[in-house]
């Protein structure tokens, strides 16, 4: 029988202390909310886990966790559900993995809406069927109302990396090509326009997508496929600098390449904020000999996640800065890893 045509025992349409109390009202919670939509096939407080891949020899499992924060939890585009779905299946993708089990833990805002949890539940769900992946076994938490913002999520995932897959920014080599599979900003220009303190308006949806069919389908049209990077916090910018200086390398990038929206353009002209530094959840960089760099973008633009991918760069012998621009002005400038948040201009 479908929840949704259950009659409710939950009492109220906000979250309570009593919801983390570890009992009856505790128990109606989980049971409507959470395992209701996700379905874990396990009842116990463990997932017990088996795939065929797991089985092929050489084989190897991936392994990620990350923490997610977003205010708001609601965003054009997306939610903080959505979110730590994405964001976890893109750690294990870029890394080589076929993204297989979620876990997802929650913590909770006393005085959160219910009908808000069941939206963000119903987003993860969504995404996670959308990626390929189940959520197995998860955790909440209530706290007092102020200990957090609405709600936090952890999430963490196991993958499996196909035997004689090895993806790392240390394989990158003088030559290789790096493409990036769209636009870039689209997320960090959200989330500063939805938060309404800077009193700016844009039609802008964040980019927050799942990876994992991109990479997979990049690494079969690709075998020497050299490594990938969720371009999240930092940007771009700082994506380049941590495999530039892992493979002892430096980057060349051309500022007329990069797939910039004139609205994240602007907003960063009048903030006085670089794009290549705005926080990304749908975006990747990948590095790959130039001899398979059409292939590489013929697989891309095959998914909806890479239809305006393009060659942003390359990789050279190691110079004196890790990353440099060529700009459209044909001069060049560095461009360094972040320190620190990015500030608006105060004058």
């Amino acid at each position: 029988m479908n929840m949704a045509s259950k009659p409710s025992r939950l009492r109220g349409d906000r979250v309570t202390l009593a919801h983390g109390g570890g009992g009856r009202a505790m128990r109606d919670l989980i049971e409507e909310v959470f395992t209701g939509v996700f379905r874990p096939e396990s009842g116990e407080d463990q997932a017990r886990l088996m795939h065929d891949a797991l089985q092929v020899t050489g084989a190897r499992l991936a392994f990620t966790t990350d923490s997610y924060v977003v205010t708001p939890v609601e965003f054009p585009g997306g939610d903080i559900g959505k979110l730590a779905v994405c964001g976890t299946v893109n750690d294990l993708a870029v890394g080589g993995a076929e993204p297989l089990w979620l876990s997802a833990s929650f913590i909770i805002e006393e005085g959160c809406e219910i009908a808000l949890l069941r939206r963000i539940v119903a987003s993860m769900a969504r995404e996670a069927e959308a990626a390929g992946v189940k959520i197995v076994t998860g955790d909440t938490k209530v706290v007092e109302k102020g200990s957090c913002d609405t709600v936090f999520i952890t999430t963490s995932g196991v993958g499996v990396i196909p035997a004689g897959r090895d993806l790392g920014a240390v394989h990158i080599r003088p030559g290789d090509v790096a493409i990036v599979n769209g636009v870039l900003g689209d997320h960090g220009a959200t989330i500063l326009a939805a938060r309404g303190d800077l009193a700016l308006s844009a039609p802008l949806q964040s980019d927050c997508q799942a990876l994992g069919h991109l990479v997979a389908a990049v690494a079969e049209a690709c075998p020497n496929l050299r490594a990938a990077r969720d371009a999240t916090r930092g940007g771009l910018a700082s994506a380049l600098n941590e495999m530039a200086e892992a493979a002892g390398v430096s980057v060349e990038l051309d500022e007329a390449a990069l797939p910039l929206r004139p609205e994240v353009k602007g907003m960063c002209e009048i903030l006085g904020l670089d794009p290549l530094y705005l926080a990304n959840e749908g975006a990747l960089v990948l590095f790959v000999p130039e001899v398979e760099a059409e292939a590489a973008l013929a697989a891309m633009r095959s998914v909806e996640a890479g239809r305006e991918a393009v060659i942003v760069g390359r990789a050279v012998e190691k110079g004196s800065v890790p990353v440099r621009m060529r700009s459209a002005f044909g001069g060049t400038r560095i461009v360094d890893m972040l320190v620190g948040e990015q500030l608006p201009r105060i004058c």
